[in-house]
């Protein structure tokens, strides 16, 4: 049986930043009072526009850079975990396959809220062990 494992990571951060400090001007709070409840400094926000496949893209395009072109065109299964798909039909997962350029292979949206992560790389795994 194969056993899965994780080689290679990446993320995209939008650009726009909002500090709890942006945060006190526009309603009664502070940065200190934030902190100390959630530990919190700042938060990233998309611009108006931009989608869930634009963000998945983005890091998907990094992940590129980092492991090779001939590495990236191995893949073989898209797993997407989203709470906020552009569409419910067809789902973030096989909209990122088209941008990506990665043909006849399956990808899938898993849509778990905050759990996502855990079940997409679950899915994966059960994917992999199934080879």
């Amino acid at each position: 049986m194969l056993n899965s494992r994780i080689t290679a990571v990446s993320h995209y951060l939008p650009e726009n930043v909002i500090t709890n400090n942006d945060l006190s001007k526009l309603m009664t709070t502070s940065d200190e009072w934030i902190t100390e409840r959630t530990g919190i400094k700042e938060r990233r926000f998309v611009t108006p526009g931009t989608s869930t496949a634009d963000i998945a893209e983005k890091a998907c395009l990094q992940m590129k850079n980092k492991i090779g072109e001939e590495a990236f065109q191995e893949i073989d299964l898209i797993v997407m975990a989203t709470l906020s798909p552009d569409l419910y039909f067809p789902g973030v997962g096989t909209l990122l396959q088209q941008r990506l350029g990665l043909k006849n292979i399956p990808a899938l949206d898993i849509r778990a809220q905050c759990s996502g992560l855990v079940y997409g790389l679950s899915t994966v795994d059960a994917f992999i062990k199934s080879k």
